[in-house]
């Protein structure tokens, strides 16, 4: 059995900066491993993604450039060469990272697959088929979370790719079937449909994007179709089955049944927790019903000592709140503070093209929680750097406090959506009012001067 003052357990957007300092404060700190350094965001998530979504989008200017006076013929997309710039941008990335780790003092790297024997201590399967037993006075599980494959008929038959393994294609599917209508799908149909694919996107509810405002779902249902995207909703895969070589799909749509010939298939229908081979409940450590790890807000669970940060948390899984998460335990723990997730900003941004960034409530959760709003809506097409660009797509929305003029929330639908989100966000946690915002002088002409317009929709 081997002791450290700490282990950390997975290098994601928490862990790897987490370690570092530990090592840094003189804590003699192990950090476990059992893929990749860098954890879903750099691998397999935020970098590969949009390295891709700007080829994407740079195909799609090609195509629509004519309105600007700039022709572009006969363009093809090389998907062997988009995967390479991605592959070399993950492994810059990657190694410089584990080269941080391997040159501290005080920190040790195993790469492996723990799980928890007991209180603080654990069993750690290593890659290179040896063992170790670990134990510590403090212990961080970042693990993250892996995709969720539905039980459908057939499915693991015909086979299908997840937000993971579709980042490898080396060629443009004829015809990509996604299932699932949320942000991790809708990326990725844009962009594959932009590479060239024919696309079909299955929603089993009654619109895409359920936790969004209807108006904001419905603007970006119509920019997807809009680009030639079938996105059918109340749709629901039951059945797959290899047909004359192609993939065909039974759908249950509106209270029938169609059928669909794809040629690959993206299931993007949620994700779980990574705690199932960690077995952290071993150790007297709570688990929510869903299987993620429970903690208080200052992210310790109910074994003192241990805490859980980032998705594995259950919190909103994003990278940002990981690395907060990651700032509020370091700074409790060696600075004397006493930071919390409560109350928190939880800005997102969604990278199809246009973005949807968002911060705050929406207007259905603002009125929830009976506040007496107003709300502004201004059409991109109504802003002057859109037009100029001839990026005039979507659409912003803020909603506000009636009484106190305090910005409640916004949801940006745009070009560069979630830079002007966060001019907003700043000013809500500044508590600047919307109408201080509504006669700021901001420099033209720049996308965040539309919030001018955006306020003076709203009536004093």
């Amino acid at each position: 059995m081997k002791h450290y003052d700490a282990i950390v357990i997975g290098s994601g957007q928490a862990g790897s900066p987490l370690c570092k300092q530990l090592a840094k404060a003189g804590k003699k700190t192990a950090i476990i491993e059992r893929r990749y350094v860098g954890g879903t965001c750099v691998n397999d998530g935020c970098t590969p993604t949009k390295t891709m979504i700007a080829s994407a989008k740079a195909a799609y200017h090609a195509a629509h450039s004519d309105a600007l006076g700039v022709h572009v013929d006969n363009y093809t997309v090389d998907m062997k060469k988009i995967k390479q710039r991605k592959d070399e941008i993950i492994l810059s990335w990657r190694q410089g990272s584990q080269t941080a780790m391997e040159q501290s003092e005080n920190l040790d790297l195993f790469f492996g697959v723990a799980k928890f024997t007991g209180e603080k201590t654990l069993h750690v399967k290593l890659n290179d088929g040896t063992q170790v037993d670990l134990t510590a006075e403090m212990i961080f599980v970042n693990t993250g979370t892996t995709p969720v494959i539905p039980a459908i008929e057939g499915l693991q038959e015909v086979g299908y790719y997840t937000s993971t393994t579709i980042l490898d294609l080396e060629e443009v599917p004829d015809h990509l079937l996604v299932i699932g209508g949320n942000y991790i799908a809708l990326e990725f149909a844009q962009m594959f449909h932009r590479f060239g694919s024919r696309v079909s996107v299955l929603e089993r509810g009654p619109r895409i994007m359920a936790k969004e405002d209807e108006d904001i779902a419905e603007e970006l249902t119509k920019i997807l179709l809009d680009e030639g995207l079938d996105v059918r909703t109340n749709a629901q895969a039951i059945k797959f089955e290899t047909e004359h070589g192609h993939i065909k799909a039974t759908v249950a749509l509106n209270g029938g049944q169609e059928e669909i010939i794809c040629s690959h298939i993206l299931v993007a229908t949620g994700r779980k927790p990574l705690t199932e081979v960690l077995a952290p409940q071993v150790s007297g450590i709570q688990l929510t019903k869903k299987g993620f790890i429970q903690v208080d807000d200052k992210l310790e669970t109910n074994v003192k000592g241990v805490y859980a940060l980032g998705d594995v948390n259950g919190g909103p899984a994003f990278t940002h709140i990981s690395y907060n998460d990651y700032t509020i335990v370091y700074r409790n723990l060696f600075e004397g503070g006493a930071y919390s997730t409560k109350e928190r900003p939880l800005p997102y941004c969604m990278f199809t093209d246009p973005q949807l960034g968002r911060i705050g409530l929406s207007e259905k959760q603002a009125l929830e929680q009976g506040y007496n709003i107003k709300v502004a809506k201004l059409p991109m097409k109504q802003v002057a750097r859109a037009l100029e660009k001839g990026e005039t797509r979507g659409l912003m929305k803020a909603v506000v406090d009636a009484d106190t003029r305090q910005i409640l929330g916004a949801a940006i639908l745009g070009e560069e959506g979630g830079e002007i989100m966060t001019v907003l966000q700043m000013a809500m946690m500044g508590g600047i009012t919307y109408d201080v915002l509504k006669y700021c002088v901001f420099a033209h002409p720049t996308y965040s001067e539309s919030i001018n317009n955006l306020f003076m929709k709203m009536e004093n």
